[in-house]
């Protein structure tokens, strides 16, 4: 499994509230595909840019579903529910390198994370790409 990297701004974005991340929350989080490096730096969907729509990818990416937020002892993890996926039809996503969390029912979109899964992937047709999230310990955690 490709480790999880967050964003400089997730730290602010939660002190400002911008994202709810309880059980129970009516937030959408997404996750898209890019083959641009991630810098801790940036802020925003898009940037680092998203792959083109077509061939099975839609742009904007693909929800986490119903997400759960749980606090024990000091420790808060956030968990989704449906590990996002992508298969592609009538050719080949990518390539893309990264695949990056955020919250697309906040205005700005800001940016949560990514995942870097070591070089460019090609997904050819027929074939699908699922990003494992981790059931156990949560896709994040905040201590």
């Amino acid at each position: 499994m490709a480790a999880f990297n967050k964003f400089n701004c997730f730290v602010q974005d939660v002190a400002n509230a911008l994202h709810d991340m309880k059980t129970g929350t009516v937030q959408v989080y997404k996750v898209y595909l890019t083959n641009a490096p991630p810098a801790a730096t940036n802020t925003v969907y898009n940037v680092p840019a998203d792959l083109s729509a077509g061939n099975g990818y839609a742009a904007g990416g693909v929800s986490i579903g119903t997400i759960a937020g749980s606090q024990t002892s000091g420790t808060f993890r956030f968990f989704g529910a449906t590990n996002p996926a992508w298969t592609a039809a009538g050719g080949s996503i990518g390539p893309f390198q990264y695949a990056v969390l955020y919250n697309s029912t906040s205005p700005t979109r800001p940016l949560i994370g990514w995942w870097d899964y070591g070089t460019g992937l090609v997904l050819t047709n027929g074939n699908t790409f699922t990003v494992a999230l981790d059931q156990i310990n949560g896709v994040l955690t905040i201590t």
